[in-house]
């Protein structure tokens, strides 16, 4: 399973994603699609913000397993990952809001047609365990979104919310067993101990 970096390579793969898709049009740059605070957009047209981690608790595997002879490993944990997906502009202010709704809908397109994050933009453990990153846009209501911008004054920017599922951690927490060495198996028959009772 992916080692702790899970998460951080979750990030980095859909962040990847959309950057094939997205640039040279409509992001005239790829670099301008990044993993950060939307608060703190600086220059970039598209950001994702992981602002919720959840795991995973139904049909879930739960105990050890073997890892060799002696060796069992605690199952790994699954999470779900929430990303605040905004769109940023420079344009002119009569141009401002066109251009941020052609990112969003371009981005919404390109999550709802890769519901499984290929392979090629995975990194790391994540990549080394083929892991499968289930994505897809999340039913968020407005004023869900409207509370994850009310820490700061800054005016609320085009939203949305994408939920990336398959994500795995395993654990480090092993413990050791003991194989049974000898069994004796009695063949002698058993005395009925009916007889003797009235």
């Amino acid at each position: 399973m992916a080692d702790y970096t899970a998460f951080v390579e979750a990030g980095t793969a859909l962040v990847e994603l959309l950057r094939d898709q997205l640039s040279p049009e409509p992001v005239g740059n790829r670099e301008l699609i990044a993993l950060c605070s939307p608060h703190e957009s600086e220059n970039n047209q598209l950001t994702l913000y992981l602002y919720h981690i959840e795991e995973e608790s139904q049909n879930v595997t739960v105990g050890y397993y073997a890892v060799g002879r002696d060796l069992q490993r605690m199952q790994p944990a699954r999470y779900t990952l929430r990303y605040l997906v905004t769109a940023h502009s420079k344009a002119p202010a009569q141009m401002k809001e066109a251009d941020q709704h052609r990112v969003i809908g371009a981005a919404m397109q390109v999550i709802r047609d890769t519901p499984v994050i290929p392979a090629r933009y995975l990194t790391g453990s994540s990549a080394r365990e083929q892991a499968e990153l289930h994505v897809m846009v999340e039913k968020t209501p407005l004023e869900q979104l409207l509370k994850i911008w009310n820490n700061t004054s800054k005016e609320y920017k085009l939203s949305f919310v994408v939920m990336v599922t398959g994500v795995t951690i395993d654990s480090k927490r092993e413990r050791r067993v003991s194989r049974v060495k000898e069994i004796t198996i009695d063949t002698q028959p058993q005395p009925d101990r009916r007889e003797g009772r009235r």
